[in-house]
């Protein structure tokens, strides 16, 4: 697993290089190949090439993970893949490439593979857009999704997850000279500033609801008064009425500022993911690896979308370590035959139902 763990680190894969893609995709591909036989295609698409594989006859689960990370071209040669002291680092470790590892490893356990299908996709991290199609078609196909993200903290496994979303807040004003003639324009960093007050009560933690404004840009020199301004904010919600209040509410925006005009874009484009979708696979879970905790977290994943669907769907089952999206990403490497053990019994007791 570890060899196996070094070949796909050391292809560097950052979200929208769609020839870094490409080579990630085939290896991904080879490896699978390797230890499972049969043929892994490449699905094309405007996000990278997705990879998937299936074990023949009727679809029973599907063993869902990406293969982008967040990590720019050059990281690995600032932070190369290393085995110490326990611990496997190097970018994309934890989110997920051990996960993809130790589930072609769990799986290549078994004497059988019929039933079993893999989805390894090339845009999740930039949510999604041009796999998510492909990634509710095969859930619903299969009935049973099995995510290999990274484990939730402790090695427990993700029940639950927040819907998450990003929006693009937009204004416009009007550029006047700052010092000979400031009220002739329209300051849109000030009526940005209006705004971003705004949008932060929109949220309601007691709920679950958070709404945090991430990046804001204004202006172009410092004596000329700002035409343009955004702000970029981040959204997580427990509920679907919770995802409807919040795109309604960004939708009537309302500037403060006279003849200032604001443009919204975005969603809530991961729907939450209920634990009640989870609740199956997790018992069954434990029964395999007793003790075995169930968190529900705000981040979201693929499995937002098939959970959404109705498809009983369990999170988590990845790599056991930290540092998701962090320099200090790193994988528990002791955890990991038995991640992988985890994985090829939920899949053998999803076929025997």
């Amino acid at each position: 697993m570890i060899d196996d763990l070094r070949t796909l680190v050391e292809v560097e894969s950052p979200s929208r290089d769609l020839d870094a893609l490409g080579k990630s995709a085939e290896t991904v591909a080879s490896v699978i190949e390797g230890r499972l036989g049969g043929k892994a295609v490449l699905v094309d698409s405007a996000g990278g090439p997705h990879v998937n594989w299936s074990g023949g006859g009727t679809p029973r689960v599907l063993i869902l993970g990406h293969h982008d990370t967040v990590f720019p071209l050059g990281t690995l040669a600032r932070r190369p893949f290393l085995v110490e002291d326990g611990r496997a680092t190097g970018p994309g470790v934890f989110d997920m490439l051990g996960g993809l590892v130790q589930a072609i490893h769990g799986l290549a356990s078994l004497d059988d593979l019929s039933g079993v299908e893999i989805l390894v996709t090339a845009d999740e991290e930039v949510g999604s857009h041009a796999s998510r199609a492909l990634i509710e078609e095969r859930a619903l196909a299969c009935g049973a999704v099995l995510v290999v993200e990274g484990a939730a903290d402790g090695g427990g496994v993700k029940t639950g997850r927040k819907g998450c979303g990003t929006f693009e807040v937009s204004v416009t004003g009007r550029a006047s000279h700052a010092g000979l003639e400031p009220a002739a324009g329209v300051n849109a960093l000030v009526e940005a500033a209006h705004q971003v007050l705004a949008i932060a009560e929109l949220g309601r933690p007691e709920v679950g609801t958070t709404v945090t404004p991430t990046v804001a840009s204004a202006g172009t020199l410092d004596n000329v008064v700002p035409a343009a301004a955004t702000v970029v904010v981040d959204v997580r919600v427990e509920s679907p009425e919770e995802k409807e209040r919040i795109e309604s509410a960004f939708a009537t925006l309302t500037p403060q500022i006279d003849e200032a005009v604001i443009t919204v874009r975005g969603s809530v484009g991961r729907p939450p993911m209920p634990e009640s979708a989870a609740a199956g696979l997790f018992a069954v879970a434990q029964r395999l690896l007793p003790g075995l905790e169930g968190r529900a977290v705000g981040g979201g994943s693929d499995g937002n979308f098939t959970a959404a669907l109705g498809v009983p769907t369990l999170d988590g089952l990845g790599a056991v370590g930290g540092g998701a999206h962090a320099d200090h990403e790193y994988l528990v490497v002791a955890s990991m035959s038995e991640r992988a053990r985890l994985v090829a019994g939920l899949v053998d007791a999803i076929r025997s139902v």
